[in-house]
């Protein structure tokens, strides 16, 4: 049995919470443990895991998984493993094109989710009421008993107030300023909430699923960011606002930014000014309105289509993306001295099969300590769902986290039960 390393804890009895969630991470990243490796993983008393599994199995976080054979002379170790039905979260992904909904349990794995279109983004309270009721209907899809649901996690395109839940002036949301959508949303569902930024949460999410190390994760949806792990830890920033790369210039003779300047990353990478381009090209038949969102989803859809398909024009304005954008993870990857980077988001399906290889020759030969150590250019296993489920992780990690200031922290999630 693989033990994967994790915090260690302490046999001090006043920091029983802190070593039920040490207990319940070591056997997260092992998925089974007898109590005699848990005590091997954790550095606690055997007496301290005995009593924090019966804490656990009585709660129903815990199972029992059988007996570990081979185990040298004695009795074969009952070996305890998650109980998937034990806890459950919510996850929401605010994109301002496309509302996720996820509903994760203990173990992490999605048992229902939803999609949704946005068609009411200048009416906050509409879509607020939507993703209210979507939430709903995930839970009764899943059958999920509500008093198991420990809470909703909401991943939103920043800049946020964290504090005050409030997401204050997306640049691709704009009738939302200063929305409360941590109360506003904790009030429809009656659920415990929690607010985190859109990239931060899906980083969490590459983590939560043992990609853990120092990466960049690159979202690509309808604006770009990106999320940081350094040394397995979530970097968040001062205000929680960190990933804010939308405005370094790639290209200088591009177009006019709405911060006005040209040729900002964010502005380059929009699915509009993509297929404006393919129009200009002749890739793509004129008359396409450029403010009609499905218009240009369906369209920019087809340009991604065509680069895949082959050498041309297509590929051309596609690659062209990468590059810019590989231009902007060279300057992360160095100034860090990163493992990787991770690409995500609502766009990556549709980009990923011209752009892994792109980035990767872009990239090579211009990461400065490559003699020391690789880096790799990969996409998200998690699939399209990435953001919604760090969303929910951010949830669940409040029963796993073995770090002494987030088992304090009560307020963490709002309407906390």
């Amino acid at each position: 049995m693989t033990v994967r390393p994790g915090r260690r804890g302490t046999n001090l009895d006043r920091v029983g919470g802190f070593n039920d969630a040490v207990v319940l991470d070591a056997i997260r990243r092992s998925e089974q443990l007898s109590r005699v490796e848990l005590a091997e993983a954790t550095g606690l008393s055997g007496q301290a895991i005995s009593n924090i599994a019966r804490r656990l199995l009585d709660a129903g976080l815990v199972r029992e998984a059988g007996r570990l054979r081979g185990a040298g002379i004695g009795k074969p170790r009952t070996l305890l493993e998650l109980e998937p039905a034990g806890q459950y979260a919510v996850g929401v992904h605010l994109d301002p094109a496309v509302v996720t909904v996820v509903l994760l349990d203990l173990t992490g794995e999605a048992v229902a989710r939803r999609r949704m279109l946005i068609e009411d983004a200048d009416k906050p309270d509409v879509l607020i009421d939507a993703i209210a009721a979507t939430i709903e209907d995930v839970l009764l899809e899943s059958g999920a008993p509500r008093d198991r649901v420990t809470g909703v996690g909401i991943a939103a395109p920043g800049p946020i107030d964290v504090e005050r839940g409030v997401v204050v002036d997306p640049p691709n949301l704009a009738a939302w300023h200063l929305v409360p959508l941590r109360d506003e949303l904790r009030e429809r569902t009656g659920l415990p909430t929690v607010l985190d930024k859109d990239v931060t949460a899906a980083a969490s999410a590459e983590k939560w699923a043992g990609q853990g190390g120092s990466f960049v994760f690159f979202y690509l949806g309808t604006g770009v960011g990106a999320g940081l792990v350094i040394a397995d830890e979530v970097v968040r920033g001062a205000s929680s606002n960190v990933g804010e790369i939308g405005h370094v210039i790639v290209d200088p003779d591009g177009p006019v930014c709405y911060c006005g300047r040209r040729g900002c990353v964010g502005e380059t990478s929009q699915p509009r000014y993509l297929v404006q381009q393919a129009v200009h090209a002749g890739v793509i038949a004129q008359g396409i309105d450029i403010d009609d969102r499905q218009a240009v989803d369906v369209a920019f859809a087809g340009l991604c289509a065509q680069a895949a398909a082959g050498p041309g024009l297509a590929r051309e304005i596609v690659a062209a993306l990468a590059e810019r954008i590989a231009k902007v993870v060279e300057d992360i990857a160095n100034l860090l001295d990163l493992d990787r980077v991770v690409f995500g988001g609502p766009h990556w399906e549709q980009l990923a099969p011209t752009f892994v290889d792109v980035v990767r020759k872009a990239l090579d030969g211009r990461f400065l300590v490559r003699a020391v150590h690789p880096f790799e250019v990969a996409g998200t296993s998690l699939g399209a769902d990435v953001g919604a489920i760090g969303a929910a992780s951010l949830v669940l990690d409040q029963t796993f986290s073995p770090n002494p200031s987030v088992l304090m922290q009560s307020s963490a999630l709002v309407g906390e039960r």
